[in-house]
């Protein structure tokens, strides 16, 4: 059974930093290309950051210089730190597993975390 549990939210002052996690079960984590998502209220479900399995990385524009996403792949678990947090940084965050495996058919593993809150205010 694939589980993605995260963890290290919370309720943060503007300005703060925070770390949050991620552990997987059930997968054979180095494989997966791993990423942080956040939804906030009536808005849609965006991408915040993500890893690949070689680790290559990429971030969302807002979050560019002020966030750093790793990987442990010996602890099957996937980081997020968050520095000089703002209000708009307000959203539950989702990790997210994601491969696609070629053999005789192509199939796409995707998995998702149920999330962990983030709330930025003073």
């Amino acid at each position: 059974q694939v589980q993605l549990v995260e963890s290290g939210g919370g309720l943060v002052q503007p300005g703060g930093s925070l770390i949050l996690s991620c552990a997987a079960s059930g997968i054979i984590f180095s494989i997966y290309d791993m990423g942080w998502y956040r939804q906030a209220p009536v808005k849609q479900r965006e991408l915040v950051a993500a890893i690949t399995s070689r680790g290559s990385t990429n971030y969302t524009d807002s979050v560019k210089g002020r966030s750093t996403i790793s990987r442990d792949n010996a602890k099957n678990t996937l980081y997020l730190q968050m520095n000089s947090l703002k209000p708009e940084d307000t959203a539950t965050y989702y990790c997210n597993a994601r491969v696609t495996v070629i053999s005789l058919t192509t199939r796409l593993y995707d998995y998702w975390g149920l999330g962990t809150q983030v709330t930025v205010s003073s």
